[in-house]
C-alpha cells in the first residue's frame, strides 16, 4: 500500500477558508474512518517505539494535537501532556507567548507537566508558520524537558515554519508535504 497516497485521499481542502486564497487542509476526514485513523496512528507510532527517538512523553498542541498525541502516547504507553492556549489550564503554569501573522499568541503548560531530562515527542497536525510548535518546544525546555523531535502529520513548506524549526535545530519529522499546491 503507498501509505502517502493512501492518507492523501482522506485529507479534504477547503478552498478559501478562512479567509479567500487559503486552501485549507482538513485532516478530520482521516480520524472518522478508524481504518485510516489506524494506519495514520501507527505510521507515529512505529516510528517512536524505535528506542533511539522513544519518548518518555508525548506533548500535544491545543487542540488537534491532543487528539494524535493522545492516542500515540496510549500506544507507546508513555504519558501524555496537553500544550494548550492561554487560560485552558487549571493549575499553575508556565506560558510562552509567539507572533501570528496578524499580532500574537499564548500558550501554556502546567509547571509539573514534565521532570528535568525527560524527552519528550512534540506533536500537532500540521507545520504551517511554525509559530505553535516553536512556542511548544520552549515551554518544554523551560521545564527542562528534551525535545527529541516534532511532528506532524502535514508539512506547508510555503509558509516557511519546517524551514524556521530546523534552523532553530528542531529535529522534524512529517507525514506529507503539501509543497506547492
Amino acid at each position: 500500500m503507498d501509505i502517502d497516497a493512501y492518507l492523501r485521499r482522506h485529507i479534504r481542502t477547503v478552498a478559501d477558508w478562512p479567509s479567500p486564497g487559503v486552501q485549507f487542509r482538513d485532516i478530520t476526514p482521516l480520524l472518522q474512518d478508524p481504518r485510516v485513523f489506524r494506519v495514520l496512528i501507527d505510521q507515529f507510532v512505529h516510528r517512536y517505539m524505535d528506542p533511539p527517538l522513544r519518548p518518555d512523553l508525548v506533548a500535544g498542541i491545543d487542540a488537534r494535537g491532543f487528539i494524535l498525541g493522545a492516542v500515540i502516547a496510549f500506544e507507546l504507553g508513555v504519558g501524555f501532556v496537553p500544550i494548550r492556549k492561554k487560560g485552558k489550564l487549571p493549575f499553575d503554569t508556565v506560558e510562552q507567548s509567539y507572533e501570528l501573522e496578524y499580532g500574537s499568541a499564548t500558550v501554556e503548560i502546567h509547571v509539573d507537566a514534565l521532570r528535568r531530562g525527560q524527552r519528550v515527542l512534540l506533536i500537532d497536525d500540521l507545520i504551517a508558520t511554525g509559530g505553535t510548535m516553536r512556542a511548544g518546544k520552549q515551554l518544554i525546555e523551560k521545564l527542562g524537558g528534551d525535545v527529541v523531535e516534532a511532528a506532524a502529520i502535514v508539512d506547508l513548506p510555503e509558509l516557511g515554519g519546517s524551514r524556521l524549526l530546523r534552523a532553530d535545530g528542531l529535529r522534524l519529522f512529517t507525514l506529507l508535504d503539501y509543497a506547492g499546491t
